[in-house]
């Protein structure tokens, strides 16, 4: 209920200092420093151990407790007499027996009104169907809740005073009938699940409590008890027959049950109101706000036990539907504050109680004025209410965790309290039978919850997520720019955890967790940056000067919902993959670089050692020539094989040199501009297809146009990239071309570039092909 905060929880310690700083200051301080160094942490975890173990046996006493309590009130409760077989309300009000069960004496009697229960040799009690009526919380009425208190206490002492009773019908038969027991089958089917979710509930504060003993943790132990202590009111409730035993104890004579139990729900208002105040954002005026609550506790209680004015469960339930109010608009006034999701699921957890208990209160007040559905309303209405609120005590503290079970329970539990309304509904507006209002209920209730339960789930908890194939795409993209720019990889990753999560606000710390884990409660998810290769799985440059740190991500989906476990796991996997995502791309590019080398070589050794054999043989010089400009040709391709990457302003002076070398032996006149804005590396690919456009360019104009003079003027700005070769050929109508090898390489190269060709008449005369390539440089660091 009240996890840390989470500014707290990512605050940098003060004082940090790096490795080399903590070293150097340890040995600086000696051998003393060190050894009292290791008694501070031999203590510390001594201590630690000796704190897990208080709070392990301190768990399993509560444990122990609770459950020989609950067995314990079972018990007490099963040696408790009643007055057996099943009894129903008339519409005069009277209680009319419909079977005698186990009770053979009363078989006549079926059908018939039950006027008088007595003793043998004591008072008589006059009996009605408000002995049906179980809780004196839920009784509207002040004089029916009075009745009602004297027929259960009088109908308990009767049957305690004697083996015997008689019991007077309003046909004027008496009957003997044999007081026994009521036994642990007299308990009831709802006992047993009742008081095991009351004890879980009981085990939840003491678990809450005993994980983090701070004084802001008794407000949900307080809670969680007070509704604990209701379930277990509520299975006293459900025991079957007729009298209570702890009414007819003398607990109920001045009021005191009905005190009691709205105690239990006021202290739970005003424990909500007062954690609110505090958490997730302590807020201006917290004390004064909690006082405020705790003293309408205090007057509600004066007033009721030292007045007892008129309409006490009215004012019971303005007074709690005010808490519940006051509490939601405090959860609201968090929220604006400082968005954090925390603080809106809570205002929505508000807002579905309060209106909760405002339908359950409307359902009780319109039964009060049916005599026969009173008891049915009233026992439904307050047990789903009652289960409603215990479940999303026990959700709340697994906000961030993934805890489907319970999220059903409390869906199940808020449907179950609408079919109750609408039950009571087609009764009294429609006037349908029990049975068919009932089945008309579950039937538009099983409707609603069909229809509404993802939207209500992921409204609630904020479940929303990334598809898959949007994950893997952002997974992607990041590899692709982390494996080109290993230097951006915490950047990169922020930036994806954003694209995942959409944080209000992501903060890199120093302290690093194992893996990503929850803190504050959902608030914030910790994501450690784990550097590549760490555990053998890949590793990339400068993977090594990315500090030890981890991402802080608070207040996913623009502050509209809590992180998950989910949330931790998918966090951890995307890290994960990244770092795969880019060791492949390495191991890929090894194999890449690997073969080009291969194939280098083999040119080389292979192929330019014939060629040179073949030169030396040449018959003529024109062959020969022929073949060493081959050779120059090869040694090109090999070297630019061999490398990885290319400087611009070389690779434009090996250009440059071999058109150089080439024109000169043609005696073509050669025109060079060459102009770009930064010195870029290109890649294998880039300098490839540039090296052959211009060869086959120049190769062309040379061997079909038959120039004097080739112009080449290369302009790479920004990211774009222009090249134009013009000759002074015999070339016309480029139009009516066929198009072979020659220009279908160019095509096919330009094309590999992401860029477009066209060839054109020159003004003068030949022709003038123009390559365009819009991206061909990524934008400069600085752009």
């Amino acid at each position: 209920m009240n996890p840390p905060a989470a500014a707290a929880a990512v605050a940098p310690a003060s004082g940090d200092r790096t490795a080399g700083g903590r070293a150097t200051g340890e040995r600086a301080t000696g051998d003393s420093a060190f050894g009292a160094s290791t008694f501070e942490s031999t203590l510390g975890q001594r201590l630690s151990r000796r704190w897990m173990n208080w709070r392990r046996r301190a768990l399993v006493l509560a444990a122990l407790l609770g459950c020989l309590g609950v067995f314990s009130l079972a018990r007490w409760l099963a040696d408790t007499p009643q007055l057996g077989g099943e009894w129903a309300g008339s519409a005069s009000g009277r209680l009319v027996l419909l079977s005698a069960h186990s009770h053979p004496q009363l078989d006549d009697q079926r059908g018939q009104s039950l006027l008088r229960v007595s003793a043998p040799a004591g008072p008589a009690v006059d009996v009605d169907s408000l002995l049906l009526h179980r809780s004196l919380r839920w009784q509207v009425d002040d004089t029916l809740r009075a009745r009602q208190l004297l027929q259960h206490a009088g109908l308990g002492a009767v049957l305690r005073a004697a083996d015997t009773v008689q019991l007077q019908f309003a046909d004027g038969v008496q009957v003997a009938m044999a007081v026994v027991p009521r036994g642990y089958a007299g308990l009831g089917f709802l006992f047993w699940p009742l008081a095991g979710l009351g004890l879980l509930l009981y085990l939840f504060g003491v678990v809450v409590l005993a994980a983090r003993p701070r004084p802001r943790n008794l407000l949900y132990v307080t809670m969680a008890w007070c509704q604990a202590a209701n379930l277990l009111f509520i299975a006293l409730e459900s025991s079957k027959g007729l009298g209570l035993p702890f009414l007819g104890l003398g607990m109920g004579l001045s009021g005191g049950d009905f005190a009691l139990r709205v105690t239990l729900d006021l202290c739970t208002g005003a424990a909500a109101v007062h954690a609110f105040a505090l958490h997730p954002r302590r807020l201006a005026g917290a004390g004064r706000i909690a006082a405020a609550a705790w003293g309408a506790v205090v007057l509600w209680l004066l007033l009721t036990l030292a007045l007892q004015p008129a309409g006490q469960w009215w004012w019971a339930q303005a007074s709690c539907i005010a808490l519940g109010t006051a509490a939601l608009l405090i959860v609201r006034r968090s929220h604006r504050a400082e968005p954090n999701p925390y603080a809106l699921v809570m205002r929505r957890f508000a807002g579905v109680t309060l209106a909760t208990l405002v339908l359950a209160s409307s359902a009780v007040a319109i039964a009060s004025r049916m005599p026969e559905a009173a008891p049915r309303v009233v026992a439904w209405a307050s047990g789903a209410w009652y289960l409603f609120l215990a479940s999303l005590l026990l959700l709340t503290p697994f906000l961030a965790r993934s805890r489907q079970v319970l999220r059903e329970f409390a869906m199940l539990a808020g449907i179950s309290t609408v079919a109750t309304s609408l039950d009571l509904l087609f009764v009294t507006v429609f006037s349908l039978g029990p049975f068919t209002s009932l089945a008309m209920a579950m039937f538009v209730a099983l409707g609603l919850y069909a229809g509404a339960r993802q939207w209500v789930l992921s409204h609630l908890i904020g479940s929303s997520m990334l598809t898959t194939e949007r994950t893997f795409d952002h997974i992607y993209r990041a590899a692709r720019e982390v494996q080109s720019k290993p230097s951006r990889y915490p950047q990169r990753l922020a930036q994806l955890l954003r694209e995942l999560f959409d944080p209000l606000e992501v903060l890199r710390v120093d302290r690093v967790p194992v893996r990503a884990r929850i803190i504050g409660g959902g608030a914030a998810l910790l994501v450690p940056m784990r550097s590549a290769g760490g555990d053998g799985s890949g590793s990339f440059e400068a993977a090594s000067s990315v500090p030890s740190a981890a991402l802080v991500l608070r207040f996913a989906h623009r502050g509209q919902r809590l992180f998950t476990l989910d949330d931790a796991r998918l966090a951890d996997r995307v890290v994960d993959q990244l770092r795969r995502a880019v060791a492949y791309d390495q191991a890929v590019e090894r194999g890449r670089n690997e073969e080009r080398m291969r194939i280098a070589q083999d040119l080389h050794d292979d192929i330019g050692a014939r060629l040179l054999t073949l030169m030396y043989q040449a018959q003529t010089p024109e062959m020969e020539d022929y073949i060493r400009h081959t050779l120059q040709d090869l040694k090109t391709l090999t070297r630019g094989l061999a490398v990885a990457e290319h400087r611009l302003s070389h690779a434009g002076a090996e250009w440059k040199a071999d058109l150089t070398q080439r024109l000169t032996a043609a005696n073509v006149n050669l025109g060079w501009a060459f102009s770009f804005d930064r010195d870029m590396k290109l890649t294998v690919v880039q300098w490839s297809a540039l090296t052959r456009v211009l060869r086959e360019l120049v190769s062309n104009a040379l061997y079909h146009g038959h120039a004097s003079r080739i112009d080449v003027q290369l302009q790479i700005e920004g990211p774009r990239l222009t090249l134009q070769v013009a000759d002074d050929g015999r070339g016309r109508d480029p139009q009516s071309w066929a198009h072979g090898l020659g220009m279908g390489g160019v095509r096919k190269r330009v094309k590999i570039l992401r860029g477009h060709v066209a060839w054109q008449e020159n003004s003068g005369r030949g022709i003038v092909c123009m390559v365009r390539v819009p991206e061909f440089a990524p934008p400069s660091p600085g752009a």
